[in-house]
């Protein structure tokens, strides 16, 4: 098979041409492909027995392996995977004509093919990019898992931190602890840590017990979390309230903020928390921007805007101001750093809303980089 067709090879393609999962020819016809071809007389005009769909992937499989093709075969249904394998395990020997044709019939109907579909509910919403409503998408997805042909564990996934904790709230340690087990390590770590000490040391005890789970069991619990979350009436706003609140206190002057996040500790501590983990302002820059990002963000700000906020900044010395225009200065270009040290000199004085909106511009122009996923920013604890 030649070298460039290896290359548009893929396991769906397999799976279509040649009907894995059926027991005799014509299964391509039956995809929505043409019917099977040439498996009559080879090119060099001798009789070829006919074969099935299971025997031609079979033979593909082994043939493009033996060329060095990487097959994903993984990511078919595993029925397909062990309809496949147990054809492989039934072959035998295969002459050199009957290799070549099965090769050619497959190169000919993929060059016949005009789309090829990713199939699923998920493949199908995005080849539609985003062009139907969020609750026709999620009410597509519910469907889909109420039948079986998704994943629940993308939907739990998918989850708020908040939304998570609330839930694992009603269930056993051990159902916490196989969450836990099937999330990425970095947001498992960020998970437990939302959990109060006990119920986290409870959680942590509980881990070694999913080493005897098996996969249904898991598969059962991923279907029953996720239908727990599909259940959930669907929220007014896109955002929990702490990050619409601290989008607002982002937008206020230092003094105003600071009153307001004192007077919410007093009536909800963990409000107040979840609100402070969303403030992003001039102050948070040495610690929630990655210094190879400082140039990036830097770029499309005016020099007088940057020379009057940085100024403004480094009025207060010892304040986490005055520290982030010193992380700013100090991972930029050497030349520029003297050069804005050189104007913040013989600037004066800087009006205390004079500062703050110019250092609101370079926040404003940081989060625009973050929406448009230019840049990321690191969590409080310095990781992102």
């Amino acid at each position: 098979m030649p070298k460039d067709h290896q290359t548009a090879f893929s396991e769906r393609s397999l799976a279509l041409t040649t009907g894995i999962g059926a027991d005799g020819p014509g299964d391509a016809a039956q995809a929505g492909l043409p019917p099977e071809a040439g498996m009559a007389t080879s090119p060099g005009g001798r009789r070829i027995a006919p074969l099935t769909g299971r025997q031609k992937a079979a033979i593909l499989v082994r043939l493009l392996l033996d060329e060095g093709a990487d097959l994903r075969l993984s990511d078919l249904p595993e029925e397909q995977q062990t309809a496949l394998t147990e054809e492989i395990a039934r072959m035998r020997l295969v002459d050199r004509e009957t290799v070549s044709t099965v090769a050619n019939e497959f190169v000919e109907t993929l060059e016949q093919i005009g789309f090829s579909f990713s199939g699923g509910i998920e493949g199908a919403l995005e080849v539609l990019g985003g062009r139907i409503s969020p609750e026709a998408a999620d009410l597509l997805k519910q469907r889909a898992r109420a039948h079986g042909h998704a994943n629940p564990w993308e939907r739990i996934a998918s989850a708020g931190a908040d939304e998570l904790i609330e839930l694992l709230a009603a269930e056993a340690d051990e159902v916490a602890a196989v969450v836990l087990s099937k999330m990425p390590a970095s947001r498992a770590a960020r998970l437990l840590g939302r959990m109060q000490g006990e119920r986290a040391r409870r959680v942590a005890c509980a881990m070694p017990l999913t080493e005897t789970i098996a996969p249904p069991v898991v598969a059962r619990i991923g279907k029953a979390l996720a239908r727990q979350l599909d259940e959930r009436p669907r929220p007014a706003f896109p955002a929990p309230p702490g990050e619409r609140f601290g989008a607002i206190l982002n937008e206020t002057g230092a003094q105003i903020r600071e009153s307001l996040l004192a007077e919410l500790h007093d009536n909800d501590a963990q409000f107040a928390e979840s609100v402070r983990r969303n403030i992003f302002t001039f102050a948070h820059l040495y610690e929630r921007l990655n210094p190879r990002d400082v140039p990036k963000s830097l770029r499309d700000i005016g020099q007088d805007e940057l020379i009057t906020a940085l100024t403004a900044a480094l009025q207060a010395p010892d304040s986490p101001e005055a520290e982030s225009a010193e992380f700013l200065m100090a991972n930029m270009s050497q030349r520029l750093a003297t050069a804005l040290r050189d104007e913040i000199e013989t600037r004066g004085r800087i009006k205390t809303r004079e500062g703050e909106a110019a250092q609101n511009a370079v926040i404003a122009n940081i989060r625009g980089l973050i929406d448009a996923g230019e840049i990321k920013l690191l969590d409080p604890d310095g990781e992102e």
